[in-house]
């Protein structure tokens, strides 16, 4: 066999893998049964006529062989009537919208796409664990821009130095807020100044709370002249592990996209294809209802602890925790499971992400014993 690649060597431990390890283990121990809030993984699937969709084209005799390598039209025709509709985008289905297997490979495959060996790519910290895969494999430097608790978690991209392609992901995950007034016209600034794209990770973009409403990065004048966004099926409509995204926005970097897609996949199955122009196209209630329970349970953790949360979209919020508790004592003595604010990159240290997408039982038990666990260490 031979050596093996230092592309793969590049690659930071998988922080999921390594948290759900850690969780295992500790729910298999004496105890009540643990509250895992580590994961962000949807606890409701999509509404009926979505797998119903996905059903009735599977059955059919004619779609089992390959999709269009580049999707079929009617789904990128469907994305663009939401952006149209919903965050007043206008977008070209053909030039302008790229179908891919989920965000997740978005996410490495733009560093692919924006960056060359020795290239830089900036991330905001606290970032999603998961954004410095592409720039490994990619054999880009990694640099961060911190996000600023006391500005509402924005970066400052004035001060930002260039780069190849600069990560930003609102609502936030981990920080749980959304853009900040002012964010997207300055990554477009950036992006002008420095000659870098602008990535902006929307899978949150429909999660928002407190009569918000959906923002998207392309939206901002002269956002599809630099950069462009990820938006996933996962969120709004429950489709996680469906394996069904776009990237959007900038042709040049749409075109770079299908490129990739073009060598290293054939299409994406037609039958999810159906089911993903059935949930952008058909009823759009089950997106307020998810949305409302995930506000619920984000109301009954805040009232139960002391210090606020920062809560004001996606399905997390992100806590401080006080001096004294942390993530692994949450873990270890009280039975919750918490995702550790340090995974997020340097500015996570002293903060944790808890998901709301559990039951409303659980958020109950946890809540108690979150209350329980900061009213321990303040005595």
């Amino acid at each position: 066999m031979g050596r093996r690649p230092k592309r793969l060597d590049r690659l930071p431990q998988q922080y999921f893998v390594a948290l759900l390890g850690r969780v295992a283990a500790a729910a298999a121990k004496d105890g009540p049964p643990l509250v895992d809030l580590g994961r962000g993984n949807p606890e409701l699937g999509p509404p009926p006529h979505v797998a119903e969709a996905l059903a009735a084209s599977a059955a059919r005799p004619d779609v089992h062989g390959y999709a269009p390598i580049r999707g079929l039209a009617h789904t990128k025709e469907a994305l663009a009537a939401r952006y149209r509709d919903v965050y007043g985008v206008d977008l070209d289905p053909e030039r302008e919208i790229a179908l891919i297997p989920g965000t997740k490979t978005g996410i490495v495959e733009l560093a692919l796409a924006l960056a060359d060996e020795g290239d830089t790519i900036l991330l905001p910290d606290p970032y999603y664990p998961d954004y410095p895969s592409g720039p490994a494999l990619a054999g880009a430097r990694l640099e961060t821009v911190p996000l600023r608790p006391d500005e509402g978690w924005s970066p400052d991209l004035d001060a930002a130095p260039a780069a190849a392609a600069l990560y930003l992901n609102y609502p936030s995950n981990p920080c749980a807020v959304c853009a900040p007034p002012g964010t997207f016209a300055s990554a477009v600034r950036w992006a002008e100044r420095t000659g870098g794209a602008v990535v902006h990770d929307a899978a949150y973009i429909d999660i928002v709370f407190d009569g918000r409403a959906p923002q998207s990065f392309l939206a901002t004048p002269g956002a599809k002249n630099v950069g462009v966004e990820m938006w996933s099926m996962s969120k709004t409509y429950g489709m996680a592990g469906w394996r069904i995204g776009f990237v959007a926005g900038n042709a040049e970097i749409v075109e770079r996209i299908n490129t990739l897609n073009d060598h290293a996949r054939v299409g994406i199955f037609e039958p999810l294809q159906r089911a993903a122009i059935a949930a952008l196209e058909g009823p759009q209630d089950s997106v307020a209802a998810r949305v409302a329970g995930y506000e619920r349970r984000r109301d009954t953790l805040a009232a139960a602890l002391p210090e606020p949360v920062v809560c004001e979209g996606t399905f997390f919020v992100w806590l401080r925790l006080p001096e004294g508790l942390s993530a692994e004592t949450l873990l270890e003595e009280h039975r919750v499971a918490v995702a550790p604010g340090e995974g997020f990159g340097p500015s996570g240290a002293g903060w944790a992400r808890l998901s709301l997408a559990v039951s409303d039982e659980a958020i109950e038990t946890a809540a108690a014993r979150l209350a329980h666990a900061f009213a321990a260490v303040a005595a």
